[in-house]
């Protein structure tokens, strides 16, 4: 059998064999969602070194890092969640926008709780793989406070400056900003923990040319956007 190239983006059908790997786990293990899963290679591929593919592996099947059980199909697993993690480094490394794995819990569910699920899996990375964390950058604040303000203030313990960023900011009001939010806060992270290789300055010219329009920052309890 011919394997799949690792820059194939997965489809549904792959999505959904990702899913049934996870959910076959047994109960002793605490494995990643597909949602929370996104959110975690995200974390890791943000770190400014990069991580040793066993080591971020391991916790997918088991956020605690445990081995998984005889005769799971691990090959299967990791072959998928390697392509998702190389569209994300794509899309990081040429500061594209790229798709969150972000569903619709219910009717009810706010924004912010649709996607919960996605910055706790991005958390998990920080927990497990602090480097990012440790970075005292100002221009990490604002997007970790964007990502962090889905959390109950009462979780994030020690982390008395970013608490005040996130006084600054509201809710978003549609999910489709909630999930722009994501995208953009990982994009400006990357900017800081991996900067991109740009291209040596072209000749000087009088000519004048476009001028890009940066994405507008989520609001501030102000009204204006951060």
């Amino acid at each position: 059998m011919t394997p799949i190239p690792v820059d194939r983006p997965l489809g549904e059908a792959d999505l959904d064999a990702l899913e049934a790997l996870l959910d076959s786990l047994p109960a002793n293990r605490e494995p990643l969602d597909v949602v929370m899963l996104d959110g975690y290679l995200c974390g890791v591929l943000l770190q400014p070194r990069p991580v040793p593919e066993a080591q971020w592996m391991a916790r997918v099947v088991d956020i605690d890092g445990r081995a998984p059980p005889p005769g799971f199909r691990m090959g299967a697993l990791a072959a998928l969640v390697r392509r998702r993690a190389a569209e994300l480094n794509r899309a990081i490394a040429k500061r594209e926008w790229f798709d969150p794995w972000v569903y619709q819990l219910d009717d009810e569910a706010s924004p912010s709780e649709t996607v919960l699920p996605w910055v706790a899996g991005f958390a998990n990375a920080m927990d497990a793989f602090p480097a990012l964390m440790n970075r005292h950058e100002a221009e990490l604040l604002e997007p970790l406070a964007t990502l962090y303000r889905h959390f109950d203030p009462d979780d994030l313990e020690d982390a008395d400056e970013l608490l005040a960023e996130i006084e600054t900011l509201e809710m978003p009001e549609t999910l489709a900003e909630a999930v722009e939010d994501l995208v953009r806060s990982v994009l400006l992270m990357a900017d800081v923990t991996r900067p991109a290789v740009r291209p040596a300055p072209k000749p000087f010219s009088r000519t004048p040319g476009g001028r890009a329009r940066p994405a507008p920052g989520p609001r501030s309890k102000t009204g204006r956007r951060a």
